[in-house]
Protein backbone atom coordinates (compact mmCIF):
# COMPACT_ATOMS: atom_id res chain seq x y z
CA UNK A 1 0.00 0.00 0.00
CA UNK A 2 1.45 3.26 -1.23
CA UNK A 3 2.00 5.93 1.44
CA UNK A 4 0.43 8.31 -1.32
CA UNK A 5 -2.84 6.22 -1.21
CA UNK A 6 -2.08 6.20 3.34
CA UNK A 7 -2.19 9.97 3.34
CA UNK A 8 -5.42 9.95 0.75
CA UNK A 9 -7.24 7.51 3.41
CA UNK A 10 -6.33 8.84 6.16
CA UNK A 11 -7.24 12.61 4.91
CA UNK A 12 -10.66 11.23 3.70
CA UNK A 13 -10.87 9.37 7.21
CA UNK A 14 -10.68 12.94 9.10
CA UNK A 15 -13.03 14.33 6.80
CA UNK A 16 -15.92 13.51 8.78
CA UNK A 17 -14.96 14.81 12.05
CA UNK A 18 -14.09 18.26 10.43
CA UNK A 19 -17.90 17.64 8.78
CA UNK A 20 -19.44 16.62 11.80
CA UNK A 21 -18.41 19.64 13.66
CA UNK A 22 -19.91 22.00 11.19
CA UNK A 23 -22.79 20.04 10.57
CA UNK A 24 -23.71 20.25 14.33
CA UNK A 25 -22.64 23.83 14.45
CA UNK A 26 -25.39 24.51 11.83
CA UNK A 27 -27.81 22.55 13.03
CA UNK A 28 -27.20 24.15 16.47
CA UNK A 29 -27.52 27.83 15.09
CA UNK A 30 -30.89 26.71 13.42
CA UNK A 31 -32.46 25.94 17.03
CA UNK A 32 -30.23 28.24 19.27
CA UNK A 33 -28.76 31.84 19.27
CA UNK A 34 -25.79 33.35 21.02
CA UNK A 35 -26.50 36.34 23.03
CA UNK A 36 -25.83 39.97 21.94
CA UNK A 37 -26.22 43.84 22.92
CA UNK A 38 -29.21 44.10 20.10
CA UNK A 39 -30.98 40.89 21.59
CA UNK A 40 -31.43 42.67 24.53
CA UNK A 41 -33.12 45.56 23.27
CA UNK A 42 -34.81 43.98 21.47
CA UNK A 43 -36.41 42.68 24.03
CA UNK A 44 -37.60 45.56 25.86
CA UNK A 45 -40.89 46.96 25.08
CA UNK A 46 -42.54 50.62 26.13
CA UNK A 47 -39.29 50.78 28.27
CA UNK A 48 -36.13 53.34 27.54
CA UNK A 49 -33.07 51.82 28.97
CA UNK A 50 -30.89 55.14 30.26
CA UNK A 51 -27.95 54.76 33.11
CA UNK A 52 -29.88 56.28 35.05
CA UNK A 53 -33.03 54.30 35.18
CA UNK A 54 -30.36 51.06 35.43
CA UNK A 55 -28.81 52.47 38.50
CA UNK A 56 -31.62 53.44 40.10
CA UNK A 57 -33.09 49.67 39.79
CA UNK A 58 -30.41 48.10 41.17
CA UNK A 59 -30.49 49.50 43.77
CA UNK A 60 -34.24 49.20 44.38
CA UNK A 61 -33.51 45.10 43.64
CA UNK A 62 -31.31 44.86 46.65
CA UNK A 63 -33.83 47.20 48.81
CA UNK A 64 -35.70 45.03 51.32
CA UNK A 65 -37.51 48.22 52.65
CA UNK A 66 -39.81 47.29 49.54
CA UNK A 67 -41.23 44.73 51.73
CA UNK A 68 -43.65 44.89 54.46
CA UNK A 69 -41.28 43.00 56.79
CA UNK A 70 -38.18 45.14 55.14
CA UNK A 71 -36.67 41.71 55.24
CA UNK A 72 -37.11 40.56 52.15
CA UNK A 73 -35.81 42.23 48.71
CA UNK A 74 -36.03 40.87 45.05
CA UNK A 75 -32.23 39.69 45.51
CA UNK A 76 -33.43 37.37 48.56
CA UNK A 77 -35.28 34.85 45.98
CA UNK A 78 -33.37 36.03 43.01
CA UNK A 79 -29.66 35.61 44.77
CA UNK A 80 -26.87 36.51 41.90
CA UNK A 81 -24.24 34.81 43.94
CA UNK A 82 -26.86 32.19 42.99
CA UNK A 83 -27.26 31.74 39.85
CA UNK A 84 -30.29 34.46 40.17
CA UNK A 85 -32.20 31.74 42.33
CA UNK A 86 -32.84 30.98 46.09
CA UNK A 87 -30.75 28.27 47.62
CA UNK A 88 -34.15 26.10 48.65
CA UNK A 89 -36.43 24.75 46.81
CA UNK A 90 -38.57 27.16 47.27
CA UNK A 91 -38.30 30.72 48.71
CA UNK A 92 -39.47 31.63 52.27
CA UNK A 93 -41.37 35.01 52.37
CA UNK A 94 -43.36 37.08 54.77
CA UNK A 95 -44.06 35.62 58.04
CA UNK A 96 -41.91 32.30 57.22
CA UNK A 97 -44.19 31.60 54.45
CA UNK A 98 -43.23 28.90 52.04
CA UNK A 99 -43.78 29.88 48.32
CA UNK A 100 -45.66 27.03 46.34
CA UNK A 101 -42.95 27.56 43.39
CA UNK A 102 -39.56 27.84 43.11
CA UNK A 103 -38.30 30.93 42.13
CA UNK A 104 -37.43 31.04 38.44
CA UNK A 105 -33.90 32.49 37.44
CA UNK A 106 -33.64 36.15 37.04
CA UNK A 107 -30.62 36.03 34.84
CA UNK A 108 -31.02 36.45 30.99
CA UNK A 109 -35.11 36.48 32.28
CA UNK A 110 -34.97 39.49 29.35
CA UNK A 111 -35.49 36.84 26.80
CA UNK A 112 -38.29 34.45 28.09
CA UNK A 113 -41.57 34.60 26.26
CA UNK A 114 -43.52 35.60 29.23
CA UNK A 115 -42.66 35.60 32.88
CA UNK A 116 -43.61 33.65 35.97
CA UNK A 117 -43.82 29.74 35.47
CA UNK A 118 -47.37 29.97 34.32
CA UNK A 119 -46.36 32.97 32.31
CA UNK A 120 -49.01 35.61 33.95
CA UNK A 121 -46.78 38.43 33.09
CA UNK A 122 -45.91 39.55 29.86
CA UNK A 123 -42.70 41.46 30.33
CA UNK A 124 -40.16 42.18 33.68
CA UNK A 125 -41.63 45.38 34.62
CA UNK A 126 -44.77 43.78 35.13
CA UNK A 127 -43.26 40.78 37.09
CA UNK A 128 -41.95 43.53 39.44
CA UNK A 129 -44.96 43.90 40.82
CA UNK A 130 -45.99 41.01 41.18
CA UNK A 131 -43.89 39.67 44.12
CA UNK A 132 -44.31 42.67 46.26
CA UNK A 133 -47.63 42.39 46.21
CA UNK A 134 -48.38 38.77 46.93
CA UNK A 135 -48.98 37.92 50.62
CA UNK A 136 -46.77 34.73 50.49
CA UNK A 137 -43.60 37.07 49.04
CA UNK A 138 -43.21 40.77 50.45
CA UNK A 139 -47.02 41.03 51.02
CA UNK A 140 -46.60 44.45 50.64
CA UNK A 141 -49.18 46.96 48.95
CA UNK A 142 -48.37 50.06 46.01
CA UNK A 143 -49.37 52.65 48.19
CA UNK A 144 -47.02 51.38 51.06
CA UNK A 145 -44.11 51.41 48.15
CA UNK A 146 -44.89 54.82 47.24
CA UNK A 147 -45.12 56.31 50.48
CA UNK A 148 -42.00 54.47 51.10
CA UNK A 149 -39.91 55.92 48.25
CA UNK A 150 -41.63 59.33 48.86
CA UNK A 151 -40.06 59.42 51.99
CA UNK A 152 -36.16 58.95 51.34
CA UNK A 153 -34.97 62.27 49.37
CA UNK A 154 -32.37 60.40 47.57
CA UNK A 155 -34.85 58.11 45.98
CA UNK A 156 -36.92 60.76 44.99
CA UNK A 157 -33.99 62.79 43.35
CA UNK A 158 -33.45 59.63 41.51
CA UNK A 159 -36.67 58.99 40.04
CA UNK A 160 -36.73 62.57 39.07
CA UNK A 161 -33.51 62.10 37.02
CA UNK A 162 -34.95 58.74 35.74
CA UNK A 163 -38.24 59.86 34.73
CA UNK A 164 -37.64 63.22 34.00
CA UNK A 165 -41.46 63.99 32.61
CA UNK A 166 -43.17 62.87 35.24
CA UNK A 167 -45.20 65.07 37.79
CA UNK A 168 -44.71 62.45 40.64
CA UNK A 169 -41.72 60.01 39.41
CA UNK A 170 -41.74 57.95 42.65
CA UNK A 171 -44.42 55.93 41.59
CA UNK A 172 -45.33 51.99 41.53
CA UNK A 173 -45.30 51.90 37.85
CA UNK A 174 -42.27 53.60 37.49
CA UNK A 175 -40.78 51.67 40.52
CA UNK A 176 -41.88 48.20 38.20
CA UNK A 177 -40.04 49.88 35.14
CA UNK A 178 -36.28 50.84 36.72
CA UNK A 179 -36.46 47.32 38.07
CA UNK A 180 -36.57 46.17 34.58
CA UNK A 181 -34.41 48.27 33.48
CA UNK A 182 -31.87 47.08 36.03
CA UNK A 183 -32.66 43.28 35.24
CA UNK A 184 -32.03 43.61 31.50
CA UNK A 185 -28.45 44.23 32.13
CA UNK A 186 -28.67 40.64 34.61
CA UNK A 187 -27.40 39.01 31.24
CA UNK A 188 -24.59 35.89 30.89
CA UNK A 189 -22.86 36.06 27.23
CA UNK A 190 -20.08 34.43 26.20
CA UNK A 191 -20.65 30.76 27.47
CA UNK A 192 -18.64 28.64 25.57
CA UNK A 193 -21.61 27.46 23.71
CA UNK A 194 -22.59 30.95 22.87
CA UNK A 195 -18.68 30.66 21.32
CA UNK A 196 -19.27 27.41 19.40
CA UNK A 197 -22.19 28.79 17.73
CA UNK A 198 -20.33 31.88 16.55
CA UNK A 199 -17.38 29.49 15.37
CA UNK A 200 -15.06 27.96 17.58
CA UNK A 201 -14.65 24.52 17.22
CA UNK A 202 -12.62 24.10 20.33
CA UNK A 203 -15.12 25.68 22.75
CA UNK A 204 -16.72 22.52 23.27
CA UNK A 205 -15.06 19.05 24.21
CA UNK A 206 -15.80 15.84 22.50
CA UNK A 207 -18.26 14.84 24.97
CA UNK A 208 -20.11 18.48 25.21
CA UNK A 209 -20.51 18.07 21.37
CA UNK A 210 -21.92 14.35 21.41
CA UNK A 211 -24.19 15.32 24.55
CA UNK A 212 -25.24 19.04 22.28
CA UNK A 213 -25.88 16.01 19.43
CA UNK A 214 -28.09 13.79 21.44
CA UNK A 215 -29.82 17.31 22.91
CA UNK A 216 -31.02 17.84 19.32
CA UNK A 217 -31.78 14.32 18.47
CA UNK A 218 -33.66 13.35 21.64
CA UNK A 219 -36.40 16.14 21.10
CA UNK A 220 -34.74 18.49 24.49
CA UNK A 221 -34.91 21.29 22.13
CA UNK A 222 -38.32 21.21 20.66
CA UNK A 223 -38.71 22.55 24.36
CA UNK A 224 -35.65 24.46 25.17
CA UNK A 225 -34.37 26.34 21.95
CA UNK A 226 -34.18 29.96 21.42
CA UNK A 227 -31.62 32.07 22.71
CA UNK A 228 -32.28 31.26 26.08
CA UNK A 229 -32.47 27.82 25.30
CA UNK A 230 -36.23 27.70 26.64
CA UNK A 231 -38.14 30.05 28.43
CA UNK A 232 -39.59 30.76 24.79
CA UNK A 233 -42.84 28.81 25.03
CA UNK A 234 -45.19 26.73 27.18
CA UNK A 235 -45.65 22.58 27.28
CA UNK A 236 -47.27 20.16 28.91
CA UNK A 237 -44.79 18.85 32.01
CA UNK A 238 -45.36 14.43 31.53
CA UNK A 239 -46.41 14.09 27.94
CA UNK A 240 -45.75 10.38 28.07
CA UNK A 241 -45.87 10.34 31.81
CA UNK A 242 -46.89 12.33 34.83
CA UNK A 243 -43.81 12.44 37.52
CA UNK A 244 -44.89 11.69 41.21
CA UNK A 245 -47.13 14.36 43.17
CA UNK A 246 -43.62 15.27 44.56
CA UNK A 247 -42.62 17.07 41.88
CA UNK A 248 -45.60 17.76 39.82
CA UNK A 249 -48.04 18.63 42.59
CA UNK A 250 -52.24 17.30 41.63
CA UNK A 251 -53.04 20.76 43.19
CA UNK A 252 -50.97 23.25 40.91
CA UNK A 253 -52.46 22.96 37.54
CA UNK A 254 -49.89 25.26 35.95
CA UNK A 255 -50.80 27.70 33.39
CA UNK A 256 -54.50 26.78 33.36
CA UNK A 257 -54.57 29.08 36.40
CA UNK A 258 -54.05 31.76 33.82
CA UNK A 259 -55.91 31.30 30.93
CA UNK A 260 -58.79 28.82 32.29
CA UNK A 261 -58.52 26.41 29.64
CA UNK A 262 -58.46 22.63 30.44
CA UNK A 263 -55.98 22.00 27.92
CA UNK A 264 -53.32 24.13 29.75
CA UNK A 265 -53.65 22.03 32.75
CA UNK A 266 -50.19 20.94 33.59
CA UNK A 267 -48.78 23.40 31.08
CA UNK A 268 -45.91 25.45 32.57
CA UNK A 269 -43.56 28.11 30.47
CA UNK A 270 -40.83 25.38 29.75
CA UNK A 271 -37.23 26.87 31.96
CA UNK A 272 -34.17 28.38 30.12
CA UNK A 273 -31.37 26.61 30.66
CA UNK A 274 -28.59 29.26 30.41
CA UNK A 275 -26.61 28.85 33.70
CA UNK A 276 -28.36 25.47 34.91
CA UNK A 277 -25.41 23.92 36.08
CA UNK A 278 -25.64 26.96 39.07
CA UNK A 279 -28.92 26.88 40.28
CA UNK A 280 -29.78 22.96 41.51
CA UNK A 281 -32.89 22.25 42.48
CA UNK A 282 -34.73 22.16 39.64
CA UNK A 283 -38.44 22.02 38.05
CA UNK A 284 -41.04 24.65 39.75
CA UNK A 285 -41.20 22.86 43.01
CA UNK A 286 -37.63 22.32 43.00
CA UNK A 287 -37.58 18.66 44.43
CA UNK A 288 -34.47 17.53 41.76
CA UNK A 289 -31.14 18.29 43.46
CA UNK A 290 -29.08 16.94 39.88
CA UNK A 291 -28.97 17.64 36.49
CA UNK A 292 -28.43 14.30 35.91
CA UNK A 293 -31.64 13.13 37.74
CA UNK A 294 -33.52 16.26 35.78
CA UNK A 295 -32.36 14.57 32.15
CA UNK A 296 -33.14 11.51 32.68
CA UNK A 297 -36.88 12.42 34.15
CA UNK A 298 -36.98 14.76 30.97
CA UNK A 299 -36.10 12.35 28.49
CA UNK A 300 -38.38 9.53 30.19
CA UNK A 301 -41.67 11.84 31.15
CA UNK A 302 -41.63 13.82 28.47
CA UNK A 303 -39.94 12.08 25.00
CA UNK A 304 -40.67 8.52 26.13
CA UNK A 305 -36.32 7.95 26.09
CA UNK A 306 -34.47 5.58 28.25
CA UNK A 307 -31.24 7.30 28.01
CA UNK A 308 -28.18 5.39 29.29
CA UNK A 309 -25.49 6.53 31.49
CA UNK A 310 -23.04 7.90 28.86
CA UNK A 311 -26.13 9.78 26.95
CA UNK A 312 -26.85 10.93 30.46
CA UNK A 313 -23.32 12.27 31.44
CA UNK A 314 -22.97 13.70 27.73
CA UNK A 315 -26.24 15.62 28.06
CA UNK A 316 -24.81 16.80 31.54
CA UNK A 317 -21.51 17.83 30.35
CA UNK A 318 -23.49 19.91 27.33
CA UNK A 319 -25.44 21.68 29.78
CA UNK A 320 -22.38 22.68 31.58
CA UNK A 321 -20.99 24.93 28.28
CA UNK A 322 -24.15 27.24 28.79
CA UNK A 323 -22.70 28.56 31.54
CA UNK A 324 -21.56 32.30 30.87
CA UNK A 325 -19.87 35.86 32.52
CA UNK A 326 -22.00 35.91 35.25
CA UNK A 327 -23.14 40.08 35.57
CA UNK A 328 -20.62 41.49 37.76
CA UNK A 329 -22.86 43.54 40.18
CA UNK A 330 -21.88 46.45 43.37
CA UNK A 331 -23.68 45.57 46.18
CA UNK A 332 -25.18 49.40 46.17
CA UNK A 333 -25.52 51.20 49.98
CA UNK A 334 -28.72 52.28 50.14
CA UNK A 335 -30.23 56.13 50.85
CA UNK A 336 -30.75 56.45 54.32
CA UNK A 337 -34.42 56.10 55.57
CA UNK A 338 -36.41 59.11 57.44
CA UNK A 339 -38.77 59.83 60.06
CA UNK A 340 -41.76 59.24 57.37
CA UNK A 341 -40.65 56.21 56.43
CA UNK A 342 -42.79 53.34 56.94
CA UNK A 343 -41.80 51.03 60.27
CA UNK A 344 -41.47 47.05 59.50
CA UNK A 345 -44.58 45.24 60.09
Amino acid sequence: MSRSFIASLSAMLALPLTALAGDLRQDANAVFAPITPAAVSGAVKNNELTPAKIELGRELFFDPRISRSQIISCNSCHNLSLGGVDAGSTSIGHGWQKGPRRAPTVLNAVFNVAQFWDGRAEDLKTQAKGPVQAGVEMNNTPANVEKTLNSIPDYVTQFKKAFPSDAQPANFDNFAKAIEAFETTLITPNSRFDKFLTGNDTALDGAEKKGLRLFLDKGCASCHGGINIGGNGYFPFGVVQKPGADILPVADKGRQAVTKSASDEFVFRSAPLRNVALRAPYFHTGQVWTLEEAVALMAADQLGVTLTADETAAIVAFLGSLTGEQPRVEYPVLPARTKDTPRPQ
